[in-house]
Parts: structure tokens; sequence; C-alpha cells
């Protein structure tokens, strides 16, 4: 059964829908959401555009690229197409 809840941010009701309390429940998340979509889009885009970025060369193939971390000299980086490529191997 749909669910409906304030938003935290601009107060406006939202549904909570069947679909979406089972996937929380298979994330194994414990709350309902605070936020509509357009606010978690919102705070989303946001953080992605304010977080810092570090310029890094990758240790595979050379090619210079930016992440969302500080790299340490202990840890190999990749660059974001190497990153994947390792990834999906896995």
């Amino acid at each position: 059964m749909d669910k409906m809840i304030i938003c935290a941010d601009c107060g406006k009701s939202f549904v909570f829908t069947e679909g979406e309390m089972e996937f929380y429940n298979l994330r194994g998340f414990n709350t309902l959401p605070q936020r509509c979509k357009a606010c978690r889009d919102e705070r989303r885009s946001h953080s992605l555009t304010n977080k810092k970025r570090y310029e890094i060369v990758c240790v595979r193939c050379g090619a210079v690229d930016l992440v969302p971390f500080e790299p340490t000299h202990d840890r190999p980086v990749y660059c974001n197409k190497c990153y994947h490529e390792i990834a999906a191997r896995s």
C-alpha cells in the first residue's frame, strides 16, 4: 500500500509507492524517505557540483582524469574508463 509523506524540505506531500518500499527493503534501508524526488535530486546535484575533484594520472593507461577523492600514494588510482573496465571483470 502506498504512503503519503510530507517532504522535509519543501513541505509538499509525495507518494512513497509499494515498489519504492520494496526497493528500500531490498537495500536494507530502515527509514522512510524524508524528501520528495525533486528535493532529493536538487540535493544530489548540489553536492556533486560542489565536491572538490583531484587530478590524477591513471596507473593503467596514463590518461589524466579527475577523481572525487584525494589519492594516497599507497594505492593505485585509475581513470574512470579503466576503473569501470576493471570493476566489470570482478
